[in-house]
């Protein structure tokens, strides 16, 4: 076996000892020994390791469920909104068609104000002032022997005429 020369310091004064000498296998086992110190220290990485990534699974998988549940939780908040407003705005559609007579199909305004002017409108339209202006005065012209097709023909020659 071959010689190494290793000094160890030792406690004291330097003059009291002289530097020891170790062979190579006193070294390897020296060195062997730290090295088994140190993978002791870390036997059960593999094992923490395993547990590590097993937690770190489970927190995703229910970090996922648990954004899954916020998901659904907004979508049936923003559900039940529309179907408030949708209610709402049945109500005030009936309050003033019960109100003014207008058949709430007609009505198609959010407010309350919007729909009694909406319908204000619509009653002023349904009810004319006047009748309708008719070209002859709409009175019907007889001819000699009283046949639609003889006043059809008469009356398609006076407007072509004209």
């Amino acid at each position: 076996m071959s010689e190494v020369n290793a000094t160890v310091p030792t406690q004291g004064s330097p003059d009291d000892q002289a530097p020891r000498t170790f062979t190579q296998d006193e070294v390897n086992a020296i060195v062997g020994k730290r090295l088994a110190e140190e993978k002791g220290k870390y036997a059960d990485y593999e094992t923490l390791k395993a547990k590590a990534t097993k937690y770190d699974e489970a927190e995703e998988a229910s970090k996922s469920e648990l954004q899954k549940a916020t998901e659904r939780a907004n979508a049936l908040e923003a559900e039940l909104g529309e179907m408030k407003k949708a209610e709402s705005v049945r109500q005030i559609r009936e309050k003033v068609s019960q109100e003014t007579g207008v058949p709430i199909g007609l009505l198609s305004c959010d407010t309350e104000e919007a729909c009694t002017e909406q319908a204000k409108s619509i009653l002023a339209f349904a009810q004319p002032n006047s009748y309708p202006k008719v070209k002859d005065g709409g009175e019907a012209k007889q001819t000699s022997d009283g046949k639609t097709r003889d006043q059809f023909a008469d009356w398609f020659a006076a407007a072509v005429n004209h």
